[in-house]
């Protein structure tokens, strides 16, 4: 599938070649089971620091609380799979955390998004546990083909 993807980045702590992004989200869409395969159309990409994504949590959600991603289901019918919002100074403080590179932890969100807009839930633990194993699908995906992290942190 050819799906274009735009990126924005309001972030100001990364840098990327976008090309590497868009590389990572078609090993996605070629690799990923099935399942956790996103919607046809295109895609957008916006990655902003946590008091923006919190400020877009407030307004859409109305949860003022930073969060790591937001996702905005797009229509396939109209050509658009979505929109994926992410916070990459929460990748880089929770990637201390937990044990990533912040890249990987950006990456992970990434995907996540991926998963949400594919029809993956994670409230109820059922639901939860197969977004894990859909986030540990594209994890490995993303160690296998990637050596080289796709972002650079300048914080």
């Amino acid at each position: 599938m050819r799906r274009k993807v735009d990126i924005f980045d309001g972030s100001g702590i990364v840098s990327f070649d976008r090309s590497r992004l868009r590389k990572f989200i078609k090993l996605l869409d070629e690799q990923m089971p099935e399942e956790f395969r996103l919607p046809a159309g295109d895609l957008s990409i916006a990655i902003f620091n946590d008091d923006d994504l919190a400020e877009l949590h407030r307004k859409f959600l109305d949860n003022p609380a930073p969060t790591d991603v937001i996702t905005f289901d797009g229509d396939p019918d109209d050509g658009f799979a979505g929109e994926i919002c992410v916070s990459a100074s929460r990748a880089l403080e929770c990637a201390k955390i937990y044990g990533n590179t912040p890249s990987a932890e950006l990456c992970l969100y990434i995907a996540h998004g991926t998963l949400h807009l594919a029809g993956i839930n994670d409230i109820e633990a059922e639901d939860a546990a197969v977004m894990r194993r859909g986030e540990r699908e594209a994890i490995n995906i993303l160690e296998k083909n990637f050596k080289k992290p796709i972002f650079k942190f300048n914080a």
